[in-house]
């Protein structure tokens, strides 16, 4: 997961716009996924969908889970009042309306075995993956499904509005190949925090460029600093961050996972930019509201505790 994605959470009155998206960086030179091993005999790969009859497209929404964050060493399993935060996230998945099936990509057993105490699915992935988009990859080549929704395995306090409005976002426009999120960027230190992806896009809302860098620049005359420029970009509504929350169509994603890397990705530390590079239409659906907070460190863990504590009224 890159840094500085910006996450959904429940509670903060989103709502799409339009009705009809971190220890895992890409290292390998050339960006192909490495082989996986065979599929483990425990995967479960065939169970039925849930969609209503006469649906036409299988929505799938897959929960990267990697156990050995750098950060916070077996995330996945972290307890938040007596429930651990995959089952946590797997909940959220689970009520968005347009989800047909909720599946656990993990490389760790303890994962898995986790994820079927509490009744979910659970796929085993080879260990070797660099990022969360390969994994991803792996898993959507063996299942029947032509919409992928990338689902963060760290966001225990996601909003299922935001999977809805991107999955909605891939079946009212069948020739789109990804769709993500975005939100107003209301804050000027955020505008300039490397840490927050900004983004642009055109008319249509078609993704033109991410960056760490604060864009759309404003001039404002020879003498306006990079500074002046973002708070004049912010106070006009023009800066939106980008939520790292992503739908692919099945065939667009295995074709991204097998990309190399890009020269501007590289340098941004954004993934997505290798889409843009070879030419892939990304969909930005914007929403209103803020974002939540997604765990990275024990002290991300903290927090989150005590957020969900306020809102059911119990203990840390």
């Amino acid at each position: 997961m890159l840094a500085g994605r910006e996450r959904l959470r429940k509670g903060g009155s989103w709502t799409a716009r339009a009705q009809k998206t971190k220890g895992e960086a890409r290292r390998r030179p050339g960006g192909c996924s490495a082989a996986a091993p065979p599929r483990p005999p425990e995967a479960v790969y065939d169970a039925p969908y849930t969609r209503a009859l006469g649906e036409n497209l299988a929505i799938v929404a897959i929960i990267p889970a990697r156990y050995a964050a750098t950060r916070l060493p077996g995330k996945p399993l972290s307890q938040i009042h007596g429930r651990t935060m995959i089952e946590r996230v797997h909940e959220r998945a689970s009520a968005a309306r347009r989800v047909d099936r909720v599946l656990v990509a993990t490389d760790d057993d303890r994962v898995a075995e986790a994820v079927r105490a509490f009744g979910g699915e659970a796929v085993l992935t080879s260990p070797l993956h660099a990022t969360g988009t390969d994994r991803l990859a792996e898993v959507a080549r063996s299942i029947d499904a032509e919409i992928v929704i990338n689902v963060q395995g760290d966001e225990p306090m996601l909003d299922p509005a935001g999977i809805d409005a991107v999955a909605e976002a891939l079946v009212s426009e069948p020739g789109l190949e990804i769709a993500t999120l975005s939100l107003p960027l209301r804050s000027l230190d955020e505008m300039l925090a490397p840490s927050v992806v900004k983004v642009v896009t055109d008319a249509s809302g078609r993704a033109l460029y991410f960056s760490r860098s604060p864009i759309p620049h404003v001039r404002q005359g020879a003498g306006a600093d990079l500074r002046a420029a973002a708070a004049a970009a912010v106070a006009r509504g023009l800066a939106r961050k980008h939520v790292g929350l992503y739908g692919y169509r099945r065939e667009a994603l295995l074709r991204f996972a097998a990309l190399p890397i890009a020269p501007l990705e590289e340098a941004e530390g954004l993934e997505q930019l290798r889409a843009l590079a070879a030419g892939m239409r990304i969909r930005v659906v914007p929403l209103d509201g803020e974002a939540g907070v997604a765990v990275d460190t024990p002290e991300d863990l903290e927090r989150v505790r005590a957020l969900l504590a306020s809102e059911k009224g119990t203990s840390v």
